[in-house]
């Protein structure tokens, strides 16, 4: 399926230099951002106090972060969990208050908002679980309130950067496996090269990097690469087709002839993800927001990037095609389709 066909191959390995020094100064601006800013750490990852509290009926989501958001905490992740009537608060660590002080202020607050009243006395010490309306009813319960210490931040953070490299050798076995060790080699420095402008954008804006972030990153390695699989497999092809085509005329054939399907892939996953970013919610913005940077610069990477390094590295037709014989005699010495055997 394509929307349109281009009839002349546009240059675009002309221009890989220019690309690629662009790619630099951004890679270059992500790190240092990087280490001197630094990745703004959620509550999953530096610790804090977790409360799951329970509504009779089905929580207004809003209103609960509304009133949280009152109390003066910052950073403060709220959300749904197994059932609409059941939310999840992550409380940051705050100097000299407790992980008990900061769960009965945040209930109590719920419960008033709730037009309720704690039963007895909240204390750090014994923290009254019950709030009761005027009527006697129950309209929320504190179901859990503990305390995540920063070890288990620590684990999750080698947990996810084990992850991280998991798919980073994975992704170079393929690849070299499938095509070849250049192609491998150029689609990892294009791969990573998109996760670390995207840590980069959060170090910048010092957006809080969480473990659904970390969920996106991983996500966008995989969709990149599938990108630049694309590229390359239609790279081979022409290498097969195309006896009389350079490399780099070999390479720009290849990206032109499949700009329609990136149109559409691209175009319908990104429509999907901005509606996300657009509508949904709090939750959800931060994992919208890395996977639409992450889905942008992975085209750009694949297409001016993975391509261009291969290029540099020397891949040539050798490298992909066991052998090239002579054209049969029912083929057309002219045609530069003939000839390429596999």
């Amino acid at each position: 399926m394509e929307f349109f066909k281009i009839k002349r191959d546009i240059p675009f390995m002309r221009h890989a230099l220019w690309f690629n020094l662009v790619s630099f100064i951004t890679f270059a601006a992500a790190v240092f951002f990087l280490f001197s800013r630094g990745l703004h750490l959620s509550v999953e990852f530096t610790g804090g106090t977790l409360m799951e509290v329970n509504y009779k009926q089905s929580a207004d989501i809003e209103a609960v972060r509304t009133t949280v958001g009152k109390l003066g905490f910052t950073d403060v992740q709220v959300q749904t969990f197994g059932t609409p009537n059941d939310v999840m608060i992550r409380l940051p660590v705050q100097k000299g208050v407790t992980s008990a002080q900061q769960s009965a202020t945040v209930l109590s607050s719920l419960c008033t908002a709730a037009s309720g009243t704690m039963v007895g006395k909240s204390s750090p010490q014994d923290i009254q679980k019950v709030c009761r309306a005027s009527n006697q009813a129950e309209p929320l319960e504190l179901r859990r309130s503990e305390f995540v210490g920063p070890q288990v931040g620590d684990e999750l953070a080698v947990d996810g950067l084990k992850a991280l490299a998991f798919v980073v050798v994975g992704i170079m076995i393929y690849l070299a496996f499938r095509f070849e060790w250049k192609f491998s080699v150029a689609a990892i420095i294009a791969n990573l090269h998109d996760v670390v402008i995207i840590l980069g954008f959060f170090a910048f804006f010092q957006w809080e990097f969480s473990l659904a972030v970390l969920a996106a990153v991983l996500a966008v390695l995989g969709y990149s690469v599938n990108e630049s699989v694309v590229i390359f497999d239609r790279i081979r092809e022409n290498f097969r087709r195309f006896r009389k085509m350079n490399t780099q005329e070999t390479i720009d054939n290849a990206i032109t002839s499949t700009i329609s399907r990136t149109i559409i892939t691209h175009g319908s996953t990104q429509m999907m993800v901005l509606s996300m970013l657009i509508f949904g919610g709090p939750t959800l913005h931060y994992f919208a927001l890395a996977l639409t940077i992450g889905i942008l610069f992975g085209i750009y990477s694949s297409v001016f990037v993975a391509a261009a390094i291969a290029m540099w590295l020397g891949i040539k037709r050798e490298d992909l095609i066991k052998s090239t014989g002579p054209a049969r005699k029912d083929e057309d010495p002219n045609d530069p389709n003939a000839g390429a055997t596999v």
